[in-house]
């Protein structure tokens, strides 16, 4: 299913979960700041949480992204205010590079979720009792199937259907396709082009710069 042009409608995601646990986690925590020194974003994933998941030897701790179980899980489950901190955009990257999809927790900052709904990542929120037990699920089965629904506002998984809220914004923009505001101009330029010729202040702007040479 597609949106505009070429841009993808996100409104259903499935796989398999990996659980962190914990408030407050932060985007310092979710990549360092020392492998933001990147041209680009290549390669990211394989540094999500690697202070927690590694010590100062490169020894590993214990940590669900370095469980061989957990390897293929592409739904992360979270607690409260992930992503809080400072507003970097490597975060929600380095998390899709490692190859997460979807994001259930209870409650995520608000950069950070917008961060996600530009990659097309969905963010949705349930309660801390709602989540616990969905944590405590994946933790019991790593190969069961989780079904986020973000259209529905649900998520099944083990034969029970929960409710989520998904920001009505953020909804919209996943199941029409219109998440990447970038493609969606890229695959409008025309429609850009003929609306800019018709605004007679861009024709005047145009005319001063072209005067100023």
């Amino acid at each position: 299913m597609t949106g505009t042009e070429d841009i993808p409608s996100v409104d259903y995601v499935d796989g398999t979960g990996v659980p962190i646990r914990g408030n407050d986690i932060d985007t310092d925590q979710i990549i360092p700041a020392r492998f933001m020194k990147v041209v680009t974003f290549d390669g990211l994933g394989e540094f999500a949480f690697f202070d927690l998941r590694f010590d100062d030897d490169d020894n590993q701790k214990d940590h669900p992204f370095n469980e061989d179980r957990f390897q293929d899980a592409n739904v992360l489950v979270v607690n409260d205010n992930f992503g809080c901190g400072s507003s970097r955009e490597h975060a929600p990257q380095a998390l899709m590079r490692w190859g997460i999809d979807a994001i259930i927790g209870e409650g995520f900052a608000e950069i950070f979720a917008g961060n996600c709904l530009a990659l097309g990542i969905p963010t949705v929120t349930a309660d801390h009792e709602t989540i616990d037990a969905l944590q405590q699920w994946v933790d019991d089965n790593p190969d069961g199937e989780i079904e986020v629904d973000v259209a529905a506002e649900t998520v099944t998984y083990g034969g029970d259907e929960i409710g989520v809220s998904v920001d009505d914004a953020q909804r919209q923009a996943l199941v029409e396709g219109i998440w990447d505001t970038t493609a969606l101009m890229k695959s409008n330029e025309q429609s850009i082009a003929a609306t800019a010729d018709s605004l007679p202040y861009v024709d005047q702007t145009r005319d001063e710069i072209h005067s100023d040479d």
